[in-house]
């Protein structure tokens, strides 16, 4: 069994190692930086978490899928952050600001493409069924941003809506990751698919834990501006609630605030953050997190492997869901 402060520095060494000197640097320097600036490296560890379930072994064909998906997540990031126009991305300077939109674009194409062929390095018998999971769930990803990026000229949308984006732009993403440390260890099928329901559960309750931070979390930890979703009017777990909840006078001031254009973002921010206070928005996210994190719990339970060597799973999913960043 390895510990989690083990595998971090794995993971980090293998970023590090990746060969990004040769050719272009106007193509491979801001995938330099957008993989240099950290991150949670969630993905990557869920995957070699998942995989010492089954197997005691961390060897190159479960570490080189497992910095592919934190490759693919890398081009996931600097193409939204072009669509979103956002600044910053964990306390840096986002791709398309420090460079262009040309270079981000071209940039996070070629993190695709390294995704795949650091997929491909997995042991030759597990490789059709990693492709294929990964190939599915890539296509996911992209149905969840094309879903986001539709929801953004709705005034409004359902609960169930909502879920279904994040079920598909982040949720599978980590589900798949589990999936694929199983798969690397030798999980059975069913082992594999339970696993797969635990991601799934965990990566629900972290996007609405990321959706709860946007607005109140501390900017000096979450790397990103604070109150960001409520300036650009993203259909979030708060927005969406609030749609549900607000009646009369107060659903007619948040849809004033919504719309209004000449309103300054501060303005902005720190009113329609009076009617979530209002309607306690903040307890029905944490509640829905909650309820989606004892979920992934529950099925972590009936894998059947040995208890202890669920421990630094659990740890880290823990983790996760009580983070502040």
């Amino acid at each position: 069994m390895y510990l989690i402060k083990d595998l971090q520095i794995w993971i980090e060494r293998a970023i590090n190692e990746i060969p990004l000197s040769e050719g272009p640097s106007g193509l491979y320097a801001p995938v330099a930086h957008i993989m240099s600036i950290g991150g949670k490296r969630l993905r990557p560890l869920l995957c070699l978490l998942s995989h010492n379930l089954f197997n005691e072994q961390i060897a190159n064909q479960v570490l080189m899928p497992a910095i592919g998906l934190e490759i693919f997540h890398g081009f996931t990031l600097v193409h939204d952050d072009i669509m979103d126009d956002s600044p910053l991305r964990r306390g840096a300077s986002t791709v398309h600001r420090k460079w262009n939109n040309n270079t981000a674009i071209l940039s996070g194409d070629v993190m695709c493409i390294l995704a795949y062929q650091y997929l491909c390095k997995s042991a030759p018998e597990k490789l059709p069924v990693i492709l294929q999971l990964f190939g599915k769930t890539a296509a996911q990803v992209c149905e969840g941003q094309q879903l986001d990026m539709n929801y953004e000229s709705l005034p409004l949308i359902t609960e169930d809506d909502y879920l279904t984006m994040i079920n598909l732009k982040t949720a599978v993403l980590i589900a798949a990751s589990v999936q694929i440390g199983a798969i690397t260890g030798g999980a059975s099928h069913k082992q594999a698919e339970q696993i797969y329901a635990f991601g799934h559960h965990l990566g629900m309750a972290f996007q609405i834990q990321d959706d709860l931070l946007d607005v109140y979390g501390d900017s000096n930890n979450f790397g990103k501006t604070i109150g960001n979703d409520i300036v650009t009017n993203k259909k979030t777990f708060l927005l969406v609630t609030a749609f549900r909840l607000a009646k009369g006078a107060v659903q007619q001031e948040l849809n004033q605030w919504l719309a209004d254009k000449n309103v300054t973002p501060e303005e902005k921010i720190k009113n329609i953050k009076v009617i979530y206070d209002m309607l306690d928005i903040r307890q029905h996210a944490e509640e829905k997190i909650t309820e989606y994190f004892t979920r992934a719990n529950e099925v972590l339970q009936t894998i059947d492997v040995e208890p202890q060597r669920k421990e630094q799973l659990c740890a880290f999913a823990e983790q996760l869901i009580n983070r502040n960043k």
